[in-house]
């Protein structure tokens, strides 16, 4: 069904894998938003400059120029108001997506996904990126504007750490022997309290701000 919100919205989706893209591209224009492609980094950079989209997809492997590449130099062009959300099938480690967010995406998605998720977070992005977050990191990306006194509880400084571990709320609910509803709601306190609208935003500021550990040797 078409959505009155997505009429006239360019999306770029960027892959070098067609029938990755003939997949993306399908929900996006049932949902009403006008889709172009690309299918390696170079080719990106060059779509984005004769067609200037409002969000791009993108793969962060591609031939040519990689996806953090073609992230960096699409927020130089035209910072906070184009919203990217990388895609990944390869780099899916907490690292990655977190690297991903500082870099200045606004979203990291991991392959495989369900077309309804992924045009959740098209919706979400583009809303965010139409009302610009005051906390920017600098790089157009609004990762929220927590600073180190936010204030968390210790319980909730453990809750953030094992997120940034890579942990579900189920596992971390086992680890710290809670009910995952109150997993839950310390999530969503600890989102709060940072000023982020997303588990990867928390890891992502988390790490920015020295609250929580790389654990490097527990990802190698």
């Amino acid at each position: 069904m078409s959505d009155p919100a997505a009429l006239g919205k360019l999306v770029l989706v960027v892959d070098n894998d067609p029938v990755f893209r003939a997949f993306v591209r399908e929900p996006l224009e049932r949902a009403g938003f006008d889709v172009f492609e690309a299918d390696d980094g170079e080719a990106a950079l060059d779509a984005a400059s004769r067609r200037q989209p409002e969000l791009v997809l993108l793969d962060v492997c591609l031939p040519r120029a990689s996806g953090y590449e073609v992230c960096r130099e699409l927020r130089d062009r035209f910072g906070d108001a184009l919203g990217i959300i990388f895609i990944s099938g390869e780099r899916i480690d907490s690292i990655d997506r977190v690297s991903g967010l500082l870099l200045g995406a606004d979203d990291y998605v991991v392959k495989p996904f369900d077309p309804d998720e992924l045009l959740a977070r098209v919706r979400t992005v583009l809303r965010r990126v139409s009302r610009p977050s005051v906390g920017s990191n600098g790089n157009g990306s609004a990762i929220g504007s927590g600073s180190a006194d936010a204030e968390l509880t210790p319980r909730e400084l453990e809750v953030l750490q094992l997120l940034a571990e890579g942990l579900t709320q189920p596992e971390i609910a086992g680890q710290l022997v809670i009910s995952p509803r109150t997993v839950g709601t310390h999530i969503q306190n600890l989102l709060g309290k940072l000023d982020v609208h997303s588990r990867a935003q928390a890891v992502a500021l988390a790490h920015k701000m020295g609250l929580v550990s790389r654990r490097l040797d527990a990802l190698a």
